[in-house]
């Protein structure tokens, strides 16, 4: 098992905030826009730097996705913020019709997605989100890993001329992707690689692969294991590969068993390569309050739980 040494925590958010001011001094047409969670989406250098390119539209979501797709006509890459559950839940209606529909060059970018925006409780833990977007026609969608890997994603999709879904979070994880990495959309990384069973895996469960690949090494398994940061399009080339090597596939996301990367993974699977499939995600439920550690523990999202499916799926071979 290959190691992921860290020397430094940080959230992923704070990724994004970095990542916007770097790609809006290269690129002169990026704007932001922000629905009154400035210090929250880490927009705050963004709009100290190039405040004539920052717009607070308040508390109304909404409005700021028919303003951010009107922007698109003149030219400008619209980056909006706000919470996953606002970014896509409140404004579903707004992202289908005036984004999706006719193709607007929208960067939505959601912070606080999932259970591990903790105890803000079931009302803001969207955990549906990837499998709402993924169904729109011309959006791609991207859900990061660490810092790292969310600042250079927020830079690459300003070069890219689609809709796109950025999806981060709110906890503090260890930074273990390359700061010099170049992020290629719908190509996934080869995080680790194995021969007994591939596991595949998206945003903060990539951390938790990791220590599952290290726990399942000293029992004499060999775990393949891929960082699918982008769900859509799916990096069908890298998936396909690693199941016929390993003959077994255990998915893991901080998303609702339907409709997200699991889903996506074992369409691909049946369509092309039938494989046992084991899932690691919310088993169709909403969350509660309590601490990121302790929702991700109660609904099965820990290391321990992928090693348990992991264990499942072999004898399923």
């Amino acid at each position: 098992m290959k190691s992921y040494p860290y020397t430094e925590k940080k959230d992923t958010r704070s990724g994004f905030g970095a990542g916007l001011v770097e790609v809006a001094r290269q690129n002169p047409n990026v704007v932001a826009l922000c629905a009154d969670l400035t210090g929250s989406l880490k927009m705050d250098a963004f709009k100290k730097e190039f405040p004539e390119r920052f717009f607070q539209v308040g508390i109304a979501e909404a409005n700021m996705m028919g303003l951010a797709a009107g922007m698109t006509i003149g030219g400008k890459i619209p980056y909006t913020g706000t919470f996953a559950n606002f970014s896509t839940g409140r404004v579903y209606d707004q992202i289908r019709q005036s984004i999706a529909y006719s193709g607007k060059n929208v960067k939505v970018c959601a912070s606080h997605a999932g259970l591990t925006l903790g105890e803000d409780g079931a009302t803001h833990q969207i955990l549906e989100d990837l499998g709402m977007i993924r169904m729109l026609p011309h959006f791609t969608v991207i859900n990061t890993c660490d810092y790292n890997q969310t600042k250079a994603a927020t830079i690459a999709i300003a070069d890219y001329p689609h809709p796109v879904y950025l999806r981060f979070g709110r906890p503090v994880l260890p930074v273990f992707t390359p700061a010099d990495q170049k992020f290629e959309i719908g190509k996934a990384w080869h995080v680790n690689e194995g021969t007994d069973v591939t596991i595949v895996c998206t945003g903060h469960l990539v951390w938790e692969a990791i220590k599952a690949g290290e726990m399942l090494a000293q029992q004499g398994i060999s775990a393949d294991i891929l960082d699918i940061h982008t769900i859509k399009p799916l990096d069908q080339t890298a998936i396909l590969h690693s199941a016929r090597k390993t003959r077994c596939v255990v998915t893991a996301e901080e998303h609702q068993i339907n409709g997200g990367l699991g889903d996506a993974v074992a369409g691909l699977l049946a369509r092309n390569l039938p494989t046992p499939v084991e899932m690691v995600a919310v088993q169709d439920s909403f969350g509660e309050s309590g601490t990121p550690e302790q929702l991700m523990e109660k609904y099965g999202l820990t290391a321990r739980h992928l090693i348990e499916k992991v264990l499942a799926v072999q004898k399923r071979k």
